[in-house]
């Protein structure tokens, strides 16, 4: 699924323009956006946890050089799947 068939499906079934579920789908990415790139934890009830997490530096070889590069700290987004939502995918 594309973020264009979301939108379509939101607009259907909540009985909007797609011009407005375009823009709660937007905004709510922006804002789940947001709080992750300052740290912050994101819960949706019965859905899942998306968080920020720090990856350490990490010593990697270039495969096609084979010189030996240093992969600097940086954050990631993890996404983690909640209760109900493991279930329905099994």
């Amino acid at each position: 699924m594309k973020k264009i068939d979301l939108i379509e499906i939101v607009a259907d079934k909540a009985h909007l323009t797609r011009k407005a579920s375009k823009e709660s789908i937007e905004t709510f990415l922006s804002e789940v956006e947001k709080a992750l790139s300052k740290g912050e934890k994101v819960v949706i009830s019965g859905f899942g946890t998306f968080k920020s997490v720090l990856v350490k530096d990490k010593a990697v070889i270039n495969p096609q050089t084979k010189q030996k590069q240093v992969v600097k700290s940086h954050r990631v987004a993890r996404f983690t799947p909640g209760r109900s939502l493991k279930k329905s995918v099994k």
